[in-house]
């Protein structure tokens, strides 16, 4: 079965021969597109890698041993900090006024072996037409040791990380502003990938082309409300690299 892949007025496609003709009707929309903008954990990366658990874990690790809470509580604060100030992090500085680069250090302390090189995802994205960049909520070390595991990093043209936005998460406008001013990318030439629907209101308002990456089944750290779309996305794939493969094959 072809990987899930439609545009999200509803049109949904299956089966090889109907999956490649609509993508080739589909590269107008992206055929003006010159700066690529890829989301980091559970979109350059598959959901299924189980990758973001270890960090979720070690986010709650930190919380309980900061705080000096049980393990329970601790995931009830982190996950109410998450969804209150975009990342758990941002809520940790404004509330508890924590230093950032100890908790980044600490929960991006984990096992990158879960990822594989991907050589269809590399192909892929360096075979896009214009500049590649990744955008993060998580901090480059942590992204350069993933696209590194990936076998993609060389393909990037910067990252784009946390500190550089300074400590303002996505889906913050300013955080996305902050972003296109740094690299002079201009947002009506560019495309936006990201597994988080809500982090693709505001690219879509500036006139990006959105891309939700968003696995069959939704991986067991992420809450209900965190899958909800606050807007119109344009395309929506289970499989990123089959997504870009076909693409730039129809470009």
């Amino acid at each position: 079965m072809a990987p899930r892949l439609h545009a999200c007025k509803g049109l949904a496609l299956g089966g090889d021969p109907t999956h490649i003709a609509t993508m080739q009707s589909l590269a107008p929309a992206f055929s003006h597109v010159t700066e690529w903008v890829f989301d980091l954990d559970n979109t350059l990366y598959p959901a299924s890698a189980d990758l973001f658990s270890q960090i979720d874990v070690r986010m709650t690790q930190w919380i309980a041993d900061y705080l000096e809470v049980e393990r329970e509580e601790a995931f009830r604060i982190q996950k109410a900090l998450y969804r209150e100030h975009g990342t758990t992090l941002r809520g940790l500085i404004e509330r508890h006024d924590i230093d950032p680069d100890s908790f980044l250090a600490f929960v991006h302390d984990i096992d990158y072996s879960p990822l594989k090189p991907d050589r269809a995802l590399g192909e892929a994205i360096k075979a896009l037409p214009g500049r590649r960049f990744i955008f993060t909520n998580g901090d480059k070390p942590h992204a350069e040791r993933t696209a590194r595991a990936l076998g993609i990093l060389d393909h990037f043209d910067d990252i784009f990380d946390i500190v550089a936005a300074k400590m303002t998460p996505k889906p913050s406008e300013a955080t996305y502003q902050a972003f296109l001013a740094a690299h002079g990318v201009h947002a009506q030439k560019a495309a936006m990938f990201e597994d988080m629907a809500r982090n693709l209101t505001v690219p879509k308002s500036l006139g990006m082309v959105t891309v939700l990456v968003e696995p069959t089944e939704q991986p067991r750290f992420k809450q209900s409300w965190e899958t909800e779309r606050e807007s119109e996305i344009d395309f929506v794939t289970a499989d990123l690299s089959d997504f870009l493969t076909r693409l730039v094959g129809a470009l």
